[in-house]
């Protein structure tokens, strides 16, 4: 059930196998929220999507959410990227990107 003061992000890895382990470390780094998998909404002409990760928690829940992400995307094989959507803006990290994308991330969740 959401709280009125809460936010809500969806966190989507281009490889599947990530997710869990993800999961787990989100729920680790951020324990006062809600980590779910949940199935992903498809748009116009696609026929199904993958699943993706839905955190629930406070803007401060979430912001100690995401800074784990650039260490999670430097332990991992090249090439992997997570996309995040907040308040219905996609971002896509990857290990190089990081520096640039974090700081917008959470500027807009303190916001």
């Amino acid at each position: 059930m959401e709280q009125a003061n809460s936010q809500r992000i969806e966190l989507a890895v281009s490889d599947q196998s990530q997710l869990g382990p993800l999961q787990v470390l989100l729920s680790l780094a951020a324990p006062v929220a809600a980590v779910s998998r949940i199935a992903g909404q498809p748009v116009a002409g696609e026929q199904g999507t993958l699943d993706v990760l839905a955190v629930l928690a406070s803007s401060s829940g979430l912001v100690a959410a995401i800074k784990v992400l650039p260490e999670f995307l430097k332990s991992r094989k090249t090439g992997l990227a997570i996309t995040t959507t907040v308040k219905g803006q996609p971002f896509t990290i990857v290990a190089t990107n990081v520096d640039e994308v974090m700081p917008i991330l959470e500027k807009l969740l303190d916001a």
